[in-house]
C-alpha cells in the first residue's frame, strides 16, 4: 500500500477555492515513514480519518530539510483518536494537548502528535477559545505565517490554501490574511514573524509596509505575554540572519520597552557584535549582550524574561569584561591574558564564557586557538607543601599563589619539582 506514498516530485497542481495542490517526493519526505507513522497512517485510515503533516514539518519538507519534530492534523475529534488509539492498543501520554485537541500517540518507540482542526471562537490575545472542525481551509486560516499554514498528505499531496508555497519559494514573510486579525489574536506572533522572517528572508529590510503598521500599532499588546514565551522566540531571533536589523526593529518600532530591553539599547553595538559574531554561532546571549550599558540592564532584561541562571552570568560576564580582557597590544596573538584569566577564575564554564567574548569582540583566531586549548592542571597542592614542612594555612595560600604566579609565567610548563624549588622554607 505505500508504493502510492512515493510518486514523481510534481505531478499536477490545480487550484479549488484558494487552494493550491501538488505532489512531492524527495528523501526528505521517505524518511519519515518510519514503521511507528506507517502503523499511525493504517490506523487512521482503516477508521475513514484524514491525517496530514501539519505546519512548520511541510515548511522544512518543502525546503529540502528533514524535520526535527513532526506535528500531525486531523479530522478526528480527541475523542474518536482516544478510542482509536486504545482499542489498538496503542499507548497514549501526556494528556495535557488534549483540551486543545492533541493527542499524543507512543508507537514502535516514537511520540505521534496529533491535533484535530480547530478554528477560534475567542481570542484575548494571549489564548484561544477553540472548537473542533472538519473543514481544512478553517484550520490553516487560524494559522500564523502562510508558510506555516500548508499541510502535507501522506501520499505527497500538498494543500495551500493562502500562497504559502509561493511566500517560501520567493523568500517573503506574510501572515494569513490581515496582520492586524492574526497579531491581535495571539501578540506573540509579532516576535514569531521577526524570528521567521530570519530564517526565510533573503535580505534585511524587504518587509510589507502595512505589516510593519500592524506591528507598530499593535506592539503595546506583548505586554501582557509571559517573559517566557517571549524569550523563546527573542533567542531564536537573535540567532538568526539579520538579527543585528531585526534587534534595530524592535526599537524602531517602539517595541523594545514591552519585552524587558533596555530603552536605550546599544544598537549600533550590535550591529558592532553581529558583524564580528554571527559566523561563529554565537549564544543568543551573547548578541544581546550588546544591548546592556551595565550589570542594571541584565537585571531588567532578566526580570522580564526569566532567562536561565547560566545565560544570566553569560550576559553579566560579558557587560564586565568586553572591555579589559582583550589581547594584548604588545603581543596580539598571544593567548595568555585569556588563559590566565580562565585558569584564575578555577570556575567550570569559564573557558565557555570567554569563547563567547572572543566572539564578541571578533577575534577569530584566538578564538579557535582557544577552542583547541585545555585547561593545564596545577600540578602542586597544599599536600605539597605541607609534606616540606609548610604548616600554616595562610603560609599554605599565599605559596600556592606565588607558584602559580611563576608557573603562568612559564606558559605553564614548569612542572612540579620545578615549582617546588622556588618555596622559600
Amino acid at each position: 500500500m505505500w508504493s502510492r506514498f512515493f510518486r514523481p516530485a510534481v505531478i499536477s497542481h490545480s487550484v479549488w477555492r484558494s487552494l493550491f495542490t501538488m505532489r512531492l517526493k524527495t528523501s526528505e519526505f521517505k524518511s519519515l515513514f518510519t514503521d511507528g507513522l506507517k502503523g499511525i497512517a493504517e490506523l487512521f485510515e482503516k477508521h475513514q480519518y484524514e491525517l496530514r503533516i501539519a505546519g512548520g514539518a511541510v515548511r522544512d519538507l518543502l525546503s529540502g530539510k528533514r524535520p526535527e519534530d513532526v506535528d500531525f492534523a486531523t479530522t478526528a475529534t480527541p475523542e474518536e483518536m482516544k478510542r482509536m488509539f486504545q482499542d489498538a492498543g496503542i499507548r497514549l501520554i501526556n494528556n495535557k494537548g488534549e483540551k486543545h485537541g492533541t493527542i499524543t500517540a507512543r508507537l514502535h518507540n516514537e511520540n505521534f502528535e496529533v491535533t484535530t482542526l480547530r478554528v477560534d471562537v475567542e481570542t484575548d490575545g494571549r489564548h484561544a477559545e477553540v472548537e473542533f472542525t472538519t473543514d481544512w481551509q478553517k484550520d490553516a486560516e487560524r494559522r500564523d505565517l502562510t508558510i506555516n499554514s500548508m499541510f502535507l498528505g501522506l501520499d505527497g499531496t500538498l494543500y495551500d490554501y493562502f500562497k504559502g508555497y509561493e511566500d517560501l519559494q520567493n523568500h517573503k514573510v506574510r501572515f494569513v490574511g490581515s496582520a492586524e486579525q492574526r497579531i491581535k489574536e495571539d501578540y506573540l506572533r509579532i516576535l514569531r514573524y521577526f524570528r521567521f522572517y530570519g530564517r526565510v528572508a533573503l535580505k534585511a529590510n524587504e518587509h510589507e509596509p502595512e505589516t510593519l503598521t500592524a506591528i507598530r500599532e499593535n506592539g503595546r499588546g506583548l505586554a501582557a505575554i509571559s517573559g517566557e514565551r517571549i524569550w523563546v522566540e527573542l533567542k531564536k531571533m537573535v540567532v538568526g540572519n539579520h538579527a543585528a536589523h531585526l534587534l534595530e526593529l524592535l526599537y524602531d518600532l517602539d517595541l523594545a520597552q514591552y519585552i524587558g530591553l533596555p530603552p536605550d539599547g546599544g544598537v549600533d553595538e550590535v550591529k558592532h557584535v553581529w558583524g564580528n559574531a554571527s559566523a561563529h554561532s554565537p549564544k543568543p546571549m551573547t548578541v544581546l549582550a550588546a544591548l546592556f550599558h551595565g550589570p542594571d540592564d541584565v537585571d531588567r532584561t532578566d526580570l522580564r524574561l526569566k532567562v536561565s541562571r547560566e545565560e544570566k552570568t553569560l550576559a553579566l560576564f560579558l557587560v564586565k569584561h568586553r572591555r579589559t580582557l582583550r589581547k594584548s597590544d604588545e603581543e596580539p596573538d598571544d593567548l595568555r591574558p585569556f588563559t590566565d584569566f580562565i585558569i584564575d577564575s578555577r570556575e567550570p564554564d569559564s573557558q565557555s564564557k570567554v569563547c563567547e567574548l572572543l566572539k564578541y569582540q571578533g577575534e577569530e583566531k584566538l578564538l579557535a586557538e582557544l577552542q583547541r586549548w585545555s585547561v593545564p592542571r596545577f600540578p602542586v597542592s597544599g599536600h605539597d607543601l605541607r609534606k616540606m614542612g609548610v604548616t600554616s594555612g595562610k603560609e599554605i595560600g599565599t605559596n600556592l599563589q606565588e607558584l602559580r604566579d611563576i608557573w603562568k609565567k612559564s606558559r605553564y610548563q614548569m612542572d612540579k619539582d620545578e615549582l617546588l624549588s622556588h618555596v622559600k622554607l
